[in-house]
């Protein structure tokens, strides 16, 4: 079985739970909602979840989705990521204070790794699809490739959520909105690379 495309793991990773939190599945629309897709996008990757065997779906009723392995049955098979909040600036960003809570996703669908979370504050990456509110979950790297999206900390201070590109002396952190100019800077300490995007809505 092929694995989980990073769309196909975030929306398997919504159903769980929101059906933990419900007790009963989400509809086609309140998906697309809370991805801010189409219909048609999210019927694509039900579909694909469900050739790879992670669900089944009857696309003629309302609410029909249903989870292979069930939360509780998937327990053991759940890998916790812990969400660190908003970091300050000039606070460690993995000291034990900034632990939050943990968040769940399916094993499976994750590489193999240490993973954490954090919010996301402002609108610096809302051209890359990363708004306000959002959580994001990156994967714990010391190196990046040029166009990685990473979390760093720059001059031994304030941590941040840019675009990382490696100039001849230098390191340009490029924000996805004109608003905000790049972040130049030759002391700067990758923390992690951004896997995915979790975004609630009300």
């Amino acid at each position: 079985m092929k694995e989980l495309t990073r769309r196909q793991t975030e929306v398997l990773a919504f159903l769980h739970t929101f059906i933990d939190n419900h007790g009963y599945p989400p509809t086609m629309r309140e998906i697309a909602r809370h991805f801010d897709i189409s219909v048609k996008a999210i019927s694509d990757h039900l579909k694909a979840l469900e050739k790879k065997n992670q669900i089944r779906c009857d696309f003629n009723r309302s609410r029909a989705i249903e989870l292979v392995h069930s939360p509780s049955e998937e327990k053991n098979e759940m890998a916790e990521i812990p969400l660190l909040g908003s970091v300050a600036a000039g606070k460690p960003l993995f000291a034990e204070e900034n632990m939050e809570r943990m968040l769940t996703f399916p094993a499976s669908s994750l590489k193999a790794g240490n993973y954490f979370a954090l919010h996301v504050k402002g609108d610096s990456m809302q051209g890359a699809g990363i708004l306000d509110g959002d959580t994001a979950i990156f994967i714990q790297r010391s190196t990046a490739n040029n166009g990685d999206i990473v979390v760093a900390r720059v001059n031994e201070d304030a941590v941040t959520l840019k675009k990382f590109f490696h100039e001849k002396n230098r390191i340009k952190l490029k924000a996805e909105n004109p608003v905000y100019p790049p972040i130049y800077s030759q002391n700067v300490t990758v923390l992690g690379k951004l896997e995915f995007i979790i975004r609630n809505y009300d």
